[in-house]
């Protein structure tokens, strides 16, 4: 993506930053964004403000062309564990020092748009909500604190775990699970959720340099088997179109709505910079 293009503009501490991240505070953050279909893939490095650029055919855009292959991501280090766990790791060392909470991905208004869906299609404050990929936890205790009761966070990351879980105690929120779990190879463990919530998990599986294309397949089936009928998919994506998740979502999920987010326009062409969707699980 274009380095203009991206929800807010905020800082981060010289470590490797996830995809597509913002933080509480303002600093020079990690950018995914796209026009007519080519991308930059740019994130800080942890030397500092330096930055790398990576590659892609196929990215977020306005959807005029949005046909988009197994294969049109180039593999990168961000969809393996090893990353996200070396990532993790310097976080939980973070917050045990100065208590912050790390990178939040797509920005704070990723989460009050889910949140504000959650108010308009009325999900009761008892529902069964699964964060997938939960990193630092941040999202969980967003909504604990809107008042949702039955919440489960899962990372394969144990330093993400750690750390999730020292969030939520700060917060005095200790009622909330959370799992260390593969999602991709949870053997049945996931069922009966209400809502499943994605923030660029889907994302990083897409860049796996091993089993992106199997990895992809896995999660619908996964997701599928987690959620109840009737339950609600919300995904957000910055790799990936409206179009392209309505495809790759198209079996056993029916697309219910767009949830707005920043768009840009660029060469007459216009677009948006993250893809926010909400989809109903089906049989």
């Amino acid at each position: 993506m274009d380095a203009a293009m991206m929800e807010t503009s905020r800082s981060i501490p010289m470590r490797p930053p996830p995809l597509c991240v913002s933080r509480h505070a303002p600093r020079t953050q990690s950018i995914l964004g796209t026009v007519g279909g080519q991308t930059d893939r740019q994130t800080a490095s942890m030397e500092g403000a330096a930055e790398r650029s990576v590659e892609v055919k196929c990215g977020n855009n306005s959807g005029e062309d949005d046909s988009c292959s197994d294969t049109d991501f180039e593999p990168s280090k961000l969809g393996t564990r090893e990353y996200w766990e070396d990532a993790y790791q310097k976080e939980l060392e973070t917050f045990t020092d100065i208590g912050d909470v790390g990178e939040i991905w797509f920005g704070e208004e990723s989460m009050s748009r889910v949140l504000r869906w959650m108010d308009k299609a009325k999900i009761p404050e008892d529902a069964a909500i699964l964060d997938i990929g939960t990193g630092n936890g941040a999202f969980l205790v967003e909504l604990a604190k809107h008042g949702c009761r039955n919440l489960t966070g899962i990372d394969y990351s144990p330093a993400s775990v750690e750390l999730a879980r020292n969030v939520l105690q700060a917060e005095d929120l200790t009622a909330v699970t959370v799992k260390e779990m593969d999602f991709l190879n949870c053997h049945g463990d996931l069922k009966g959720f209400d809502v499943c919530i994605d923030k660029g998990t889907f994302d990083a599986i897409s860049l796996n340099p091993d089993s992106a294309k199997e990895d992809k397949k896995q999660y619908v089936q996964v997701l599928k088997d987690a959620l109840k009928d009737k339950g609600f998919f919300a995904i957000t994506s910055c790799n990936w179109t409206k179009e392209q998740l309505l495809e790759r979502f198209s079996e056993g999920f029916e697309f219910v709505e767009e949830l707005p987010t920043p768009s840009f326009q660029f060469g007459g062409k216009k677009g948006n910079s993250v893809t926010a969707l909400i989809f109903k699980r089906k049989h």
